[in-house]
């Protein structure tokens, strides 16, 4: 059965239920912090000046408790509203919690769609890989709240940039198993402008290329990754990386990955 209600918390905040409410039907800029807020601490009672550093930061206005009042009250309603009454927002001992039933957040599906692709591949699924790495990969490139810098939302683009890599790297060695290499080079790409310090993206990126049979893209991936190195960290390339570049060099055939 499909959860009764859904949450998009990245690529535009909005909530599917019996009905529907986008970015624009939300109670403004601090409605849509406070549900993201929750939503990503649900499973816990937030005390309620927590949730207002959440939304204003350091710069509490002189009257943020009718203020945070309002801005829960609306929200209350939109959940009330997107779910028949079942979702709604409760205060108990100085907090605020989330009270909701069977529901669908995108940036949990993504976790834990990335777990079980990790598990698939480690037991040689490699479909079942395909589609859950694609499923989360498909979920935590979308932005997530443009535009806000607040430290609890750095920290959570960060997780999803770590669950992003996670998703990709499984992707570019999937691609490669299936011999679908114009696809494995391109997610490599994607893996490195996402970490570009990462050395075993580049390592994923020069097996994609001289499987299909670019060994000068292999050569220009390392010298890249050296050079980003060098200048910027004042380091080499590691030990593993230096053993494929010399692969490359002396046969043209890397030694395989690991999974």
């Amino acid at each position: 059965m499909a959860p009764a209600l859904r949450f998009y918390l990245t690529g535009g905040v909005a909530i599917e239920g019996s009905r529907t409410f986008d970015q624009g039907a939300l109670p403004g800029r601090q409605g849509r912090l406070a549900l993201v807020y929750l939503l990503v601490e649900r499973h816990r009672p937030v005390p309620i000046h927590e949730l207002a550093s959440a939304l204003w930061g350091d710069g509490l206005p002189r009257s943020w408790e009718p203020s945070l009042r309002a801005v829960v009250s609306k929200l209350r309603t939109v959940l009330t509203r997107a779910d028949d009454g079942d979702t709604t927002i409760v205060t108990e001992g100085g907090c605020y919690r989330v009270r909701l039933g069977d529901v669908w957040v995108d940036i949990e599906v993504a976790a834990n769609a990335v777990d079980r692709a990790e598990g698939a591949w480690r037991h040689g699924d490699a479909a079942t890989a395909w589609s859950e790495a694609t499923v989360a990969a498909g979920i935590v490139r979308r932005p997530l709240l443009p535009g806000e810098d607040q430290a609890w939302i750095v920290a959570l683009r960060t997780r999803l940039d770590e669950l992003g890599v996670r998703a990709l790297d499984l992707l570019v060695q999937v691609y490669l198993a299936r011999g679908e290499h114009s696809l494995a080079i391109a997610v490599g790409r994607d893996l490195v402008a996402l970490e570009p310090f990462r050395e075993a993206s580049y390592r994923h990126l020069m097996r994609a290329h001289l499987a299909a049979g670019d060994r000068a893209g292999a050569v220009r991936t390392h010298h890249q990754l050296r050079n980003l190195l060098t200048e910027e960290l004042g380091v080499d390339p590691s030990t593993e990386t230096t053993a494929l570049y010399l692969d490359v060099l002396r046969t043209g055939t890397p030694r395989p990955a690991g999974r």
